[in-house]
């Protein structure tokens, strides 16, 4: 059960509204989950969404390897509402539909590809250790280059706060849908 009451947009005050707007007019197309919960304060919403635009949709790193980062702090964090989003379309991206699988059960992948490798081994080891080994970071920036950490520190930050607000606020999966996280 959501902590906070839905928002309705006809009840948003005018620089909520324009907030809600922009969101809903750009390339997410609507705002929705952790977006509702941010309007609750809209100079954090206006700013994070600006943000979370960039790290989706800006960065150096290709979609594939943007979601397998969005993937792995989704998993870390247990938070449903960012899985059921980004699995689907990390699939779609190309990442492989079995390792994402195992990803979310908290299982090794079995990655194949070296960038993938580089962005999942960096983004485990950060959010498990709140530490990056030399090695680990001397592979990755040779895949990735310095732009590209910089890029994938990005997302990781901006899907650890998505990953909180949702936790943090209950923010559940759309009705119907499964929970992926909740032990069967």
């Amino acid at each position: 059960m959501p902590r906070l009451p839905d928002i309705d947009p006809a009840t948003l005050d005018p620089e909520q509204k324009r907030i809600y707007d922009e969101i809903s007019s750009g390339p997410r197309g609507k705002v929705e989950g952790p977006l509702r919960v941010w309007l609750t304060s809209a100079g954090l919403a206006d700013r994070a969404q600006a943000l979370g635009a960039f790290c989706r949709y800006g960065t150096s790193l290709p979609q594939r390897l943007s979601e397998l980062a969005i993937l792995a702090t989704g998993a870390y964090w247990q938070a449903g509402f960012e899985w059921h989003v980004h699995a689907p379309i990390g699939i779609k991206a190309g990442l492989d539909a079995e390792a994402v699988e195992k990803i979310r059960a908290g299982a090794e992948p079995g990655l194949t590809k070296d960038d993938e490798k580089a962005v999942y081994a960096f983004s485990r080891e950060l959010l498990t250790t709140r530490r990056v080994s030399d090695a680990t970071y001397a592979f990755a920036e040779k895949i990735l280059g310095k732009r590209g950490l910089v890029d994938l520190v990005g997302v990781l930050g901006y899907y650890g706060l998505i990953s909180m607000t949702i936790n943090a606020f209950e923010v559940p999966v759309p009705p119907g849908e499964k929970e992926p996280f909740t032990p069967e």
